[in-house]
């Protein structure tokens, strides 16, 4: 626990904690294939929605 207390090793314990949480978002976004189909499908909702905007527009007036 001496080890952590002493300033000069906080650049070391800094960049291996940075480190393996770079590694773990990568691996978050890059490894799981069902999300990035979700949100594949879901890439032109907001298109969609300009389109229904539309429709409502067209039968009410």
């Amino acid at each position: 626990m001496d080890w952590l207390a002493q300033p000069q090793n906080a650049k070391s314990l800094g960049l291996v904690i940075f480190f393996v949480t770079f590694c773990l978002i990568v691996l978050w976004v890059y490894g799981n294939r069902k999300r990035g189909e979700r949100l594949e499908e879901h890439k032109n909702i907001p298109f969609l929605d300009d389109d229904v905007d539309e429709a409502k527009d067209k039968s009410n007036g």
